[in-house]
């Protein structure tokens, strides 16, 4: 048997420990796997490498992705589907593993329903928001680069009694920001779900002033606000020095958390035994401690909720 496997979209921490666990699983399973180069971009290009477990050797540690990845426009038409379709099939391949986000999945899912090729889909991204899975490969370790960097922050916001907007990842999504606001004990979380005023943010800051606390951490995510004209509103109503961070790309590179590779290892596995069992369209998912299949339809159709109780848990923590 012969399977494609790609990594695409934005990059995140695991995919190469994916990669590993995909080729490797299959190896013992005398399986072929062609390592399509630069995501989608590599499959319209027909550029491939056959992978074997020694080409995959001493990567599980590294951030990226071994096989490269970029942005493919041509793929959210019908012409590009029905060219990687086209290519797929010719290179005979009896199923594909694509490794990424929300839109690497819905053109997988195109490319399955026109081509007929069974595609599985392993979620690698620090926005954490694809309905299904509990999680994503590489959203702990995101969390961890930005809680590092947050703890360093709140020494100089203490030091110099200061307010600190940072801005994390997560597009218009706020579970990165949620997660980590509890876990750095931020005094206020912004987030695209959950609405909060400037007027209600000027008015946390006051009442945490007024309780002593004179320095504060804003952890937001990107889609929530706008950062520069939410420090100059609470410069100039409150007169608080105001200093803002945008922690950017950052948070996708770095070595993956122990977390993130062994579920990479989990989902990279049980991936191959999905499409052997004869899944045909599914996401590789993780319920509680199981590894399940979740067909792609839901997941390209259906958006994840935030847990407002996590939200309403960290406000509670930040008084």
């Amino acid at each position: 048997m012969r399977f494609g496997l790609a990594t695409t979209g934005g990059d995140a921490p695991g995919m190469n420990a994916t990669i590993r666990a995909v080729v490797r699983t299959a190896v013992s399973k005398n399986i072929e796997i062609f390592g399509f180069k630069r995501g989608y971009a590599g499959i319209l290009a027909n550029e491939y490498d056959v992978l074997d477990a020694r080409k995959v050797g001493g990567i599980m540690h590294l951030g990226g992705t071994f096989l490269k990845t970029s942005r493919a426009e041509l793929m959210k038409s019908d012409e590009g589907i029905s060219q990687a379709s086209q290519i797929l099939k010719k290179n005979r391949l009896d199923g594909l593993i694509i490794v990424g986000g929300d839109g690497s999945f819905k053109a997988a899912l195109r490319i399955h329903n026109t081509s007929q090729i069974p595609v599985i889909g392993i979620p690698a991204t620090i926005d954490n928001d694809l309905p299904g899975t509990d999680t994503t490969i590489g959203f702990d370790t995101a969390i961890n680069t930005a809680l590092g960097a947050i703890d360093k922050i709140r020494d100089t916001a203490t030091s110099h009694e200061r307010v600190f907007v940072v801005e994390v990842m997560g597009r218009n999504r706020g579970f990165l920001a949620l997660e980590v606001g509890l876990a750095s004990g931020a005094e206020i979380i912004l987030i695209p779900e959950i609405g909060c005023s400037q007027e209600d943010v000027c008015a946390k800051l006051a009442e945490s002033n007024r309780k002593g606390k004179k320095s504060g951490i804003i952890i937001m995510a990107e889609g929530s606000a706008d950062c520069l004209n939410l420090k100059d509103i609470i410069e100039k109503k409150l007169s608080f020095e105001v200093r803002i961070t945008r922690l950017g790309h950052m948070q996708r590179g770095g070595s993956p958390t122990a977390f993130s590779r062994i579920l990479a290892c989990k989902m990279g596995s049980a991936s191959i035994d999905f499409l052997l069992n004869g899944r045909t369209k599914d996401m590789t998912a993780i319920q509680g401690r199981e590894i399940v299949p979740v067909d792609l339809d839901y997941t390209c159709t259906t958006e994840k909720q935030i847990d407002k109780r996590v939200y309403e848990q960290a406000l509670t923590l930040s008084i």
